[in-house]
């Protein structure tokens, strides 16, 4: 008769290299990390660009960041055409379009009424 040997044979579970661990968390979530990544720079019509000069507004990168943002929000929530108004300017942006359509300095943005806006961010 055939005699069957059978052996034990040890396991060892394969060596796997180490995980390096991140221990800094991320302060902010998937969503805000693609809402960032999403958000577009808003652009100025040729329109608008002469209208900043003409009045001599000026506004800061940061300012222009926040309007940006806030557009961007905006748009998610389904406005088209929002007013933005800060300490100095009153802006019509195209959130469709993510364009500045116009700019009022905002003295002379209390003598008008604005039309065929959809939505108001205040800065």
């Amino acid at each position: 008769m055939n005699r069957v040997n059978i052996q034990h044979i040890p396991y060892h579970p394969p060596i796997q290299p180490a995980v390096k661990q991140n221990t800094e968390v991320s302060k902010q979530s998937f969503i805000d990390h693609l809402k960032q990544a999403t958000v577009e720079d808003l652009k100025i019509s040729k329109h608008a660009s002469e209208r900043l000069k003409e009045r001599n507004i000026s506004i800061s990168a940061k300012e222009w960041q926040q309007i940006t943002e806030k557009v961007s929000e905006a748009k998610d929530k389904g406005v088209k055409q929002p007013l933005v108004l800060l300490e100095q300017a009153a802006l019509i942006v195209s959130a469709k379009n993510a364009t500045v359509i116009t700019a009022l300095d905002r003295t002379e943005a209390k003598q008008q009424i604005f039309t065929n806006i959809d939505g108001t961010i205040l800065l």
